[in-house]
């Protein structure tokens, strides 16, 4: 056996079958490229699911992590460190906000956000003690705890993993009609994907944030974004939100905060709505630790220069319009996205989305498939252009056959 084929047998016989990866063993990884245990080099346009916006081993990054791992790397939230109040601040302005729950990874955040909300609805809006409901989209994908998976129309992430957590309404996404009428006066919030990820990167209509913004104003409800894929930069903007011009009441974060390096996330919001907390009601031991917060502050720093998002601005719209020029060719039926991210739906007769993802990994090409036949595309945004259009090319290859 080869040494790829050794290492996928012990990882298939060692390791709960979560994931069905594809067949490739990563041993490096710089920029946008990665090189695997056989010294074959790979064209990485996934760029884990967002996490790695700034590209593998982004030296910034790695300077600011390797500074920090000499210095101090975890205290608890027991003891205050010189790195957390520098986090909270900075980043609590980048999103135009006042205060920061940090914790560690995306799924984290957003069961944060589900209890900020109702702490908020019981406190603050006055909602009967369990009586609090959050509004939710169908299709969603938010991560895959109990409490999240009770509120996925996804089968695959909610079978036999029931009794399940109760307080949530699911609503079509991108249906305002439908969301009014969910609406109570125990309604504590809408939990929406600015741009739906998982689903395909579906996005919705023009008008329905802005939309689904008036309306949570309206009934005094908080408007809960989670721009874990969407957000720092990936879609040509700081925040996905922005698009639409329009501000939530609270950001959920994770993914490429921590820069590919070290999980981190965080709830972003006001005080009004995070000052409902009383210590010992929420916590981390690992969240917002030094590691995580020197990582992370030097993620802001790169975002404020927009040069990323400038990136993600330019090099989206070559992609986007490349991709449209295979629509209508008979392999390709529709292509999504903003920025430098793209869902491409692949006509059933061509191959599944697995199929053709396992013929762009033969070309050194890596990406995702979900959904049985879309395929997602989101480069680090340190693709050059060049790669970007040998990418593509392969892509334009595996279609012609």
């Amino acid at each position: 056996m080869s040494t790829t084929e050794n290492a996928i047998a012990s990882a298939e016989a060692h390791s709960a079958h979560t994931y069905h990866p594809l067949p490739v063993v990563v041993a490096t990884a710089e920029g946008a490229w990665m090189t695997d245990v056989e010294g074959r080099r790979y064209l990485d346009m996934l760029a884990g699911y967002s996490a790695l916006n700034f590209g593998h081993a982004n030296r910034r990054l790695i300077d600011a992590a390797k500074a920090q791992l000499e210095r101090v790397t975890l205290t608890s939230r027991a003891f205050h460190h010189d790195r957390f109040a520098e986090f909270c601040t900075q980043l609590a302005d980048l999103c135009g906000m006042e205060m920061v729950l940090p914790m560690n990874t995306g799924a984290e955040a957003v069961e944060t956000a589900v209890k900020t909300a109702r702490k908020w609805g019981y406190r603050v809006k006055g909602v009967p003690d369990g009586m609090a409901k959050i509004i939710v989209a169908s299709d969603n994908f938010h991560g895959r705890t109990t409490t999240i998976i009770s509120f996925s129309t996804d089968h695959e992430a909610r079978a036999d993993f029931g009794p399940y957590t109760p307080g949530f309404e699911i609503v079509p996404y991108g249906d305002l009609t439908a969301m009014r009428a969910a609406m109570t006066e125990n309604t504590v919030a809408v939990l929406l994907e600015p741009i739906q990820g998982e689903a395909g990167v579906l996005v919705p209509p023009p008008g329905y944030l802005p939309g689904v913004r008036e309306l949570t104003r309206e009934r005094n409800v908080l408007f809960i974004a989670d721009e874990i894929q969407s957000g720092l930069g990936r879609t040509g903007k700081t925040f996905a939100c922005e698009h639409e011009g329009v501000v939530p009441d609270m950001y959920v974060l994770g993914k490429a905060l921590g820069g590919g390096i070290v999980p981190v996330s965080a709830v972003v919001s006001s005080a009004a709505v995070l000052g409902v907390y009383r210590p010992g009601e929420h916590g981390s031991t690992f969240g917002g630790n030094p590691l995580a917060c020197a990582v992370a502050l030097e993620v802001i720093a790169m975002l404020r220069t927009g040069e990323f998002q400038q990136r993600a601005t330019e090099l989206g719209d070559h992609l986007h319009q490349e991709l449209g020029l295979l629509v209508g060719g008979g392999a390709v039926q529709t292509v999504r996205g903003r920025g430098l991210w793209a869902g491409v739906d692949i006509d059933p007769g061509h191959g599944t989305g697995r199929e053709i993802s396992e013929k762009l990994m033969d070309r050194r090409v890596l990406v995702k498939d979900t959904h049985g036949s879309t395929i997602r595309i989101a480069p680090p945004l340190v693709i050059s252009k060049e790669d970007l259009d040998w990418g593509l090319e392969q892509l334009r290859e595996v279609l012609r056959g």
